[in-house]
């Protein structure tokens, strides 16, 4: 019978492997790099959408995303939400099996100033979508959108968001590792970089991506005032992010 432990003491993954009552000792140093890879995979995960968009979806549909009918469009909406959701739960799985990173771990509570910082940033980041869109983007969006196509779009949208923080996450983590800095936001500047520059690529307009990189370190800045708190910065950060 094999019987395997594994223990993390500052970033080294020690593995007990109970072979036969005979104890085999197994060390690993955990990297930064380790971290920032998960962050990218994240990212990556964001990318599942352009294969399906772009590549599986025009042979099945026969026709652009730009012409998709209700039904194809919020089709295209519940495959990618189920994609995210599959790829959020492997990279979580892997960062606590194999590196022994829960973030759920973090359960600090906030005072009210850590509050009031948090809000104001997310009001920050809600002033920034409104001049960005020219109003409020919620009420532009149901209004083009209509109830039924706006219900799948923000869920859609909440599951983005999972992955958008699992981006802050891994990033802060590997950023710490690698700089020794804990009060800068470096995943917040790994989602700027990442999925802002997407952005300014996919829309041609620099001002996007700027702005996309700005909500970017916003999120990572709000992930560290809560205290890596995932339980108060998925809320946090989705406001910011659909509002």
């Amino acid at each position: 019978m094999i019987e395997k432990s594994i223990f993390i003491i500052r970033n080294r993954a020690t593995y007990y492997i109970v072979l036969g009552g005979i104890i085999l000792k197994k060390t690993k140093v955990i990297r930064w790099i380790n971290y920032l890879n998960l962050g990218l995979y994240a990212f990556l995960g964001l990318g599942l959408e352009v294969v399906l968009a772009f590549l599986i979806e025009p042979i099945i549909f026969n026709t652009s995303i730009a012409k998709y009918s209700t039904g194809q469009i919020i089709s295209h909406w519940i495959v990618t939400i189920i994609l995210w959701g599959i790829m959020a739960l492997i990279l979580t799985k892997v960062s606590k099996r194999k590196y022994g990173f829960d973030y759920w771990a973090y359960k600090g509570e906030l005072n009210r100033k850590e509050w009031t910082i948090a809000l104001l940033l997310v009001l920050l980041a809600i002033g920034i979508s409104i001049w960005s869109w020219r109003g409020f983007k919620v009420y532009k969006e149901f209004h083009n959108l209509g109830w039924l196509k706006f219900i799948f779009q923000y869920m859609y949208y909440l599951m983005e968001t999972v992955l958008i923080l699992l981006i802050v996450v891994f990033g802060q983590k590997a950023g710490e590792l690698k700089f020794h800095k804990s009060n800068i936001p470096w995943g917040g500047i790994l989602v700027g970089l990442t999925w802002g520059l997407v952005h300014a690529l996919t829309k041609g307009e620099l001002m996007v991506g700027i702005l996309s990189f700005v909500s970017g370190i916003l999120y990572g800045t709000v992930y560290l005032i809560v205290k890596k708190n995932v339980r108060i910065a998925y809320p946090l950060i989705a406001c910011m992010f659909i509002f």
